[in-house]
C-alpha cells in the first residue's frame, strides 16, 4: 500500500526531485502508469482543458470523483492527488471534511489538494490530517481565487505578500500539510520557502529550486497551440500531429482509401 507522506518525505530528505503531471482519464493514465513520473494530479484544471470553461470554478465534486476514479483505474501504481473543487470546502470546515471524506471513500486517491491560506483552510488541513486524510496545500496563484487576485498574475512580488506566503507556508506545514504546491511565484521566493520548510514543495512557474514540478498534461504534450505561458516547456507537438492524423483519415475516407480490403471481414 502506498504511503504518500513517507514517499514525499523521503524524496525531500534525499533531495530527489518529484515529477507530477495532471491527468483526467483512463487512457492517458494507463500510458502514464508505464512511465517513471512520480505522481498524478487530477486537477480542477479539467474545467479549462476538458470542459472548455474559462476557469476552474465550474468544476464540481462529482466531476472530481468521476475523473479520479478513471485515473485510478488506469494508474493504480501511481500516487494520485485529487483536487478539492471550488465551494466544496470554502463554506465551512465541516463541509470540507465531508467533501474530502467523500473523495477518499469513493475513489482510490491517496490525498487531496486545497487552495489557499485562510484560517478556515489551515483549520481544515489540521482536521483532515487528524482523521487520516493527507493534504497537499496550494499557494501563490490559486486559480479558484483568480477574481480576487486580479487575474492570472505572478504572486508574492511585494515584501508584504512575500512575507505572508512564507509565514502561511509554515502554518500549513504545522497544520499537517505533507507538501505545498506553489504556482506562479518568483524563483527566489520558491527557493527560500523550499529551504525553510520541512516538507517538499511542488512548483508550476515557481522556478528551479522547488522540490518538484507539475505541469498540465495537455500543456506539456503541446495539445493547445495557442497556449504559451513563460513557465511552460512543451515536450511534444500533439496539436499538429492530431490535426494531421484526423485530416489524413478524412482524406482516406473521402477518397475511398479507408477502409481497405485488409480492414474488412470475410464471409
Amino acid at each position: 500500500m502506498k504511503n504518500i507522506i513517507l514517499e514525499f518525505k523521503k524524496k525531500k530528505e534525499t533531495n530527489t526531485p518529484i515529477s507530477v503531471i495532471t491527468c483526467y482519464d483512463y487512457s492517458f493514465a494507463k500510458l502514464f502508469a508505464q512511465t517513471e513520473v512520480d505522481s498524478i494530479l487530477v486537477g480542477d484544471s479539467m474545467g479549462n482543458v476538458i470542459q472548455g470553461h474559462g476557469s476552474t470554478m465550474p468544476v464540481t465534486l462529482d466531476d472530481i470523483i468521476y475523473h479520479t476514479n478513471a485515473v485510478c483505474r488506469g494508474a493504480s501504481n501511481k500516487t494520485i492527488i485529487a483536487d478539492m473543487p471550488f465551494l466544496s470546502y470554502q463554506t465551512s470546515v465541516s463541509d470540507g471534511i465531508r467533501a474530502a471524506g467523500t473523495i477518499m471513500k469513493e475513489t482510490k486517491a491517496d490525498c487531496v489538494k486545497l487552495e489557499g491560506d485562510s484560517d478556515l483552510v489551515i483549520e481544515l488541513t489540521q482536521r483532515l490530517n487528524e482523521i487520516g486524510v493527507p493534504v497537499m496545500s496550494h499557494l501563490g496563484l490559486t486559480p479558484q481565487s483568480f477574481n480576487t487576485l486580479g487575474g492570472y498574475k505572478v504572486q508574492g512580488k511585494t515584501p508584504e505578500s512575500r512575507a505572508r506566503m512564507i509565514q502561511k507556508s509554515k502554518e500549513l506545514v504545522d497544520a499537517g500539510a505533507f507538501a505545498v504546491l506553489f504556482e506562479m511565484i518568483p524563483e527566489s521566493l520558491g527557493k527560500e520557502i523550499t529551504e525553510s520548510i520541512s516538507v517538499p514543495t511542488i512548483g508550476i512557474g515557481a522556478g528551479r529550486y522547488t522540490s518538484g514540478q507539475v505541469l498540465v498534461m495537455q500543456d506539456l504534450l503541446g495539445m493547445n497551440d495557442e497556449f504559451h505561458p513563460k513557465f511552460l516547456k512543451k515536450y511534444a507537438n500533439f496539436a499538429d500531429d492530431i490535426k494531421k492524423a484526423v485530416g489524413d483519415y478524412h482524406d482516406d475516407v473521402v477518397k475511398h482509401l479507408f477502409p481497405g480490403e485488409e480492414n474488412g471481414f470475410k464471409d
